[in-house]
C-alpha cells in the first residue's frame, strides 16, 4: 500500500496544484468551455496513460504530467490569437518536434544546447505576470483572495506539499459560496472530448508553437530525465520523448497542449518516501496514473467551476502553485555572472508581454538574449601592427626607431 498510497498523492497534488492553469491557458488562446474542459480531459488521462504504459513496461517509475510551464505560456500568450484552431495547431507542432527529438538525439541535443541562462530568463519572463496575480488579487479581491493566500502560507511553512492543494480547496469553496447557485448548470458531468481541427498559422507557429516547445523540453522533459538521475534511475531517452511526442500529437487534436515527463512529482514516486525498495517504486507511478485517469473523468466539472470564478482569482491560484518554479528559472537564468545582461533582457522583453508583428513576447525575448549574448561573446580583436614600421609612417616623419639626434653643444 505504500507505493499506491504515495503514487495517489501524486496524482491529487499534481491535479489540484495546476488544473486551473491548464484550463486558464486553454481559454487565453481561444477556446471555449466545452473546448477547455475537452483539453484538461485530454492531457489528464493521455498523461496517466502514460505514466501506466511505459511504468509497466520497464519497471522503472517513469510519470508523466501536462506542460505546466506550457500552460503558464497559453496564459502569457493572451491576444497571440483568439482562434483555437490555429493554437492547436501549435500544439500538434509542438508534439511532432518532441516526437523528432524522439527519433532523432541530435535534434534533442541542439535543443538542450541552447544556454540555460536564456531558456530559464523566458520562462521566468513567463511566469513573472502569473506570479503577480496574488498580489492585484489580494487588493481586487480581498475577501476572496486573502484567505487562499493564507492558507498557503502557512501550509508553505507546516506542510510545503499540501500548501497549494489547500489553497485551491478555500479557492472553490470561496467560489461555490460567492457564485451564483445555477454556475453547474450547462456543465457536462460526463466527458465529452471535443474535436478541434487544428489550422496551422505561421504567425501562431512561431510565436506559440515553438516557444512552447521550448519551454517543454527545457521545463520539463530535461528536469525530468534529471529528477530520476538523481534518484539513482537511468532512464532510456528514446521512449519517455516518444511517448511525450505522441501523447502531445494526439491530444492536440482534442484541445490538449502538451504532454512531458514529471519532475516535481516524480520526486515523490521515485523517491524513498514511495518505498525503500526501489523495485517496487514503479507501482506508485501505475497508481499515479490511473489516479489521473480517474481524475479527468472531473474536467467538465472543473471547467464549469472556473468559469464562475473571477479570472484574477485563478490566475492568484496559479501565480502561488509557480512560485517555487519562477525562483528555481531566476537563480538559474543569473548563475552565470558572463550571461546575465542577455538573460535579464531575455526576461525584460518576454515579461513585457509585446507582440511585434502577430509574434508574441517569448519569441521575442528569446531572440534578443540570444543577440546580445552573441555579440557580446564576439571575438573581437584589434589589427596587429605590421613588421615594418616604417611603412606606416607618415610621409616626412621619422621612424619610431630612428635614433634621437646629437645633442646641441
Amino acid at each position: 500500500m505504500q507505493p499506491i498510497s504515495a503514487g495517489v498523492v501524486a496524482s491529487l497534488t499534481g491535479f489540484a496544484s495546476s488544473f486551473v492553469l491548464v484550463v486558464a491557458g486553454l481559454r487565453a488562446v481561444g477556446a471555449d468551455d466545452a473546448q477547455a474542459a475537452s483539453g484538461l480531459l485530454a492531457v489528464t488521462v493521455a498523461s496517466g496513460l502514460c505514466c501506466i504504459i511505459l511504468a509497466l513496461s520497464f519497471r522503472l517509475p517513469i510519470s508523466f504530467a501536462w506542460s505546466t510551464p506550457g500552460a503558464a505560456l497559453l496564459v502569457a500568450a493572451a491576444g497571440t490569437t483568439d482562434d483555437f484552431r490555429a493554437a492547436t495547431g501549435a500544439f500538434l507542432v509542438c508534439g511532432v518536434l518532441i516526437l523528432l527529438c524522439g527519433l532523432w538525439p541530435w535534434l534533442g541535443r541542439a535543443i538542450t544546447s541552447i544556454p540555460r541562462p536564456l531558456a530559464s530568463a523566458m520562462l521566468a519572463g513567463i511566469l513573472f505576470p502569473i506570479c503577480l496575480a496574488p498580489i492585484t488579487a489580494a487588493v481586487e479581491i480581498p475577501w476572496l483572495a486573502l484567505p487562499v493566500i493564507g492558507v498557503w502560507l502557512v501550509l508553505f511553512r507546516f506542510a510545503p506539499r499540501w500548501a497549494v492543494p489547500a489553497a485551491m480547496v478555500v479557492a472553490v469553496i470561496g467560489i461555490v459560496v460567492s457564485a451564483d447557485g445555477d454556475w453547474l448548470n450547462g456543465a457536462s458531468i460526463v466527458p465529452h472530448p471535443v474535436f478541434v481541427a487544428p489550422v496551422f498559422d505561421p504567425l501562431v507557429i512561431v510565436s506559440l508553437g515553438l516557444p512552447l516547445f521550448i519551454v517543454t523540453m527545457a521545463g520539463q522533459n530535461v528536469p525530468g530525465f534529471a529528477v530520476m538521475s538523481t534518484l539513482g534511475y537511468t532512464l532510456p531517452p528514446r521512449p519517455p520523448l516518444l511517448a511525450s511526442g505522441i501523447g502531445t500529437v494526439a491530444v492536440s487534436f482534442i484541445g490538449g497542449h502538451a504532454v512531458n515527463l514529471a519532475a516535481i512529482t516524480a520526486a515523490i514516486m521515485a523517491g524513498p518516501d514511495s518505498h525503500p525498495d526501489r523495485s517496487k517504486r514503479w507501482i506508485a507511478t501505475v497508481a499515479n496514473g490511473v489516479g489521473f485517469v480517474v481524475l479527468g473523468l472531473g474536467a467538465g466539472v472543473a471547467t464549469a467551476l472556473i468559469a464562475a470564478a473571477p479570472p484574477v482569482l485563478i490566475t492568484a491560484v496559479a501565480g502561488l502553485a509557480l512560485l517555487g518554479t519562477l525562483v528555481t528559472a531566476v537563480v538559474s537564468s543569473l548563475e552565470m555572472p558572463a550571461h546575465r545582461i542577455p538573460a535579464i533582457a531575455t526576461f525584460l522583453v518576454t515579461a513585457s508581454g509585446v507582440t511585434i508583428v502577430s509574434i508574441g513576447s517569448a519569441f521575442w525575448g528569446l531572440l534578443v538574449g540570444g543577440v546580445i549574448m552573441l555579440w557580446s561573446a564576439f571575438p573581437w580583436r584589434r589589427r596587429p601592427a605590421k613588421p615594418d614600421a616604417d611603412a606606416d609612417a607618415a610621409p616626412g616623419s621619422a621612424p619610431d626607431s630612428a635614433p634621437d639626434p646629437a645633442p646641441k653643444g
